[in-house]
């Protein structure tokens, strides 16, 4: 019983905090949405997350041995690139990008050359 208020007050502390980081930068920094450092963030940040995230995801990849080490998710890196050098919509190149590699991994499409 004792730990249900536990996992009931973790939940509820966790869901604040979550909260919280989403809402302080609106409150706070809403006078300063004009600042040349706040435009620059904005400008870079978005394309740095990307590329830390899809780095840690291709170092993290499962078939960086074989034949063709990572293929599994090299193909679908060159994919997001391809498209969105093409169409420049983030949207969609993420999508192909993720319906590819998981089409690959639960096919075991590339198992046989890995």
């Amino acid at each position: 019983m004792v730990e249900s208020y536990y996992l009931a007050a973790f939940i509820a502390v966790s869901a604040l905090a979550t909260f919280a980081t989403r809402v302080v930068p609106f409150l706070f920094f809403e006078k300063h949405t004009d600042h040349p450092l706040v435009k620059h963030i904005g400008r870079f940040l978005p394309a740095a997350v990307m590329a830390l995230l899809a780095t840690v995801f291709l170092q993290r990849s499962s078939g960086w041995q074989g034949q063709l080490p990572g293929a599994d998710a090299l193909i679908p890196a060159f994919l997001v690139i391809a498209i969105h050098l093409w169409r420049r919509n983030a949207l969609l190149s993420i999508a192909a990008g993720t319906i590819t590699y998981m089409a690959i991994q639960q096919t075991g499409l590339l198992q046989g050359a890995l």
